[in-house]
């Protein structure tokens, strides 16, 4: 058998060996039955049975997963139980059981395909993923009206070691996966944000979705390496392929060996300056694999996530308890979190915001939360009664020029009046900063710099906006560089505005967390990199291998070079000489 390579989305890192288990091949067959005036009657009391009866397997589930990952995990089946509980699918139900006179298994199952149909056609990436939700929902109402008897789930009851492979796994089945035999999964379809994603990070099990053709081209039993770090699937590999990855194999364990050394020590160079390592975080069950990684705090915490995993709004409450429980998570150390950063790539349609011809320069981040204070000020509300249970910052998105800042920390302002009256606590003394990802702002720094507390540097938009290449056009990636050397005198300016300004400076785009430019940035005079929790230790050892002014030197050399190849190509060849062993 020849080898077959698969492109998919990464969305949950490492690599794993081993066989493919087919899974969740089998569809009910649900046959259309006539029914008389008499028996409708029956047929609604036969949903209202199976409805009940799938909400207490729900809760079942629930339960189980709380006590064994956290209420966080529970809570992904909320989404489950509001399928059942919504009155629209219910009475269309009960509409065309009187209608048609047909049986409810029958009636059920189009409804549903309809509602399937209606979230497979939307632009919202969080609102088609619910579509897993919403068959999950509804093969266990469906096998409910069979009478349908409890069993183990398959993938609990595999006996064998293997590689899950299926068009969708639902959170119910990853819930039930018996991890010492679920050593990876490949799905045909789902994103990074599916609640599947989520729960494989969680449980550290490689994962890749969005393969589209996996269950078409593997076959029970095929050999399967997943690599879940770069969203790859090798069928069958050849025998050099595979010698690849056991090396691989073995490298990531020899980093782990060779990093756990440096874990508890700070990032500090060899002649003394110390710099904040931090984390980004999307979700809070990141929270674990950050704190095994001993940073020095949340360096973004990107909230927009909270909004995508819903199909309505969050209230106070929700945001509040979310912000608290990283708060604590993290105490001593510092949370930074960036406000509301919508639009773009990123949107929820229940906020209405138009998908404009340039999204990127749209209606997006502060501007929308400006032109929407009514959804701006609960989040703030909720951030600051969390500031009572850790150390907290925020950061406002997108800001372009001085005014903006003004307007955000005047209903910041607001917020604080309204809850000293209600005699609700919060740190009085919380630093505001501003995200510096827009031209105008990093020319404008030395102005921002003497309204805000701190910079934080958003290279993934700073970098699409100074070269003017979106980030998501594959046909002009090549000009996303974050070396250009327009892209470093910016990165330079706001340094340079906010040290003389008397505040600190981070990064927490995705530029903090490449080894061979941390050197660079380092030599800038960065104070805080922030990146993803897994990189920390090689950043870690790539400041503590280099003096200060080694840094500085380096820096002002790739400042003097005409192209970012010229700088990349010295930085890669510097930082070989430095740490000959590690793997940018």
């Amino acid at each position: 058998m020849s080898e077959i390579i698969l492109k998919g989305i990464a969305a949950a890192p490492g690599i794993a060996f081993g066989p493919a288990h087919l899974f969740g091949k089998e569809e009910l067959k649900i046959v259309s039955r006539s029914i008389s005036d008499a028996e409708v009657p029956a047929e609604i009391v036969r949903l209202e049975e199976a409805l009940i009866q799938t909400r207490r397997e729900i809760i079942e589930i629930q339960n189980k997963i709380s006590a064994e990952m956290g209420t966080d995990h529970a809570e992904i089946f909320d989404a489950h139980l509001l399928v059942l509980e919504d009155r629209m699918l219910i009475e269309e139900v009960i509409t065309g059981i009187k209608k048609d006179k047909l049986c409810v298994e029958y009636v059920f199952s189009e409804v549903l395909k309809k509602y399937i149909k209606v979230f497979s056609s939307v632009e919202d990436e969080y609102l088609r993923e619910r579509i897993s939700d919403i068959n999950d929902v509804g093969k266990r109402v469906l096998k409910n009206f069979a009478g349908g008897k409890k069993k183990v789930s398959e993938l609990e009851a595999l006996e064998e070691r293997a590689i899950i492979v299926s068009h969708d796994i639902s959170p119910s089945d990853t819930a039930t996966m018996h991890r010492k035999n679920v050593i990876a999964f490949v799905t045909d379809i789902g994103g990074r944000t599916s609640h599947s994603a989520i729960m494989a990070k969680s449980l550290e099990i490689p994962a890749v979705v969005g393969l589209e053709e996996a269950t078409a081209k593997i076959k029970a039993k095929d050999f399967l390496i997943v690599d879940g770090t770069k969203g790859l699937v090798i069928v069958n590999p050849d025998e050099k392929t595979l010698d690849s990855y056991q090396l691989e194999v073995k490298r990531i364990y020899l980093d782990q060996a060779r990093f756990a050394d440096i874990k508890a020590l700070p990032a500090q160079t060899e002649d003394g300056r110390t710099v904040e390592i931090a984390a980004n975080l999307e979700l809070p069950e990141e929270i674990p694999s950050i704190l095994n990684h001993n940073v020095g705090g949340i360096g973004l915490y990107r909230t927009e996530y909270f909004y995508m995993n819903r199909v309505d709004l969050p209230s106070e409450e929700e945001h509040y308890q979310a912000y608290k429980i990283v708060a604590e998570a993290m105490k001593p150390n510092s949370v930074i979190i960036r406000t509301l950063d919508l639009g773009g790539d990123k949107f929820l349609s229940s906020l209405e915001i138009p998908h404009d011809m340039h999204p990127f320069l749209g209606w997006r981040a502060i501007r929308f939360c400006l032109a929407r204070p009514d959804i701006f000020k609960v989040q703030l509300r909720a951030i600051l009664r969390a500031s009572n249970h850790g150390k907290l910052r925020l950061m406002y998105p997108m800001i372009s020029g001085v005014e903006e800042l003004r307007q955000a920390n005047a209903l910041l302002e607001e917020v604080k009046v309204e809850l000293r009256k209600e005699g609700k606590g919060f740190d009085e003394d919380i630093e505001t900063g501003a995200m510096i990802e827009v031209p105008s702002a990093a020319l404008t720094a030395d102005l921002l710099a003497k309204e805000a507390k701190f910079f934080s540097i958003g290279t993934n938009d700073l970098i699409q906006f100074a070269i003017a290449a979106d980030r998501s056009n594959e046909k002009i990636a090549y000009l996303y560089e974050p070396a250009h050397p327009g892209v470093l005198r910016l990165i330079k300016i706001i340094i340079q505005a906010g040290h003389d300004n008397g505040i600190w400076v981070g990064m927490c785009g995705e530029m903090a967390g490449e080894p061979a430019l941390a050197l660079i940035l380092l030599g800038l005079g960065l104070d805080e990199f922030s990146m993803p929790a897994a990189v920390v230790p090689k950043i870690k050892q790539v400041i503590r291998s280099v003096t200060y002014k080694e840094a500085q030197e380096m820096a002002n050399i790739a400042l003097g070079f005409s192209t970012g190849k010229e700088v990349e190509e010295f930085a890669a060849k510097r930082l070989a000489e430095l740490i000959p062993d590690l793997r940018a």
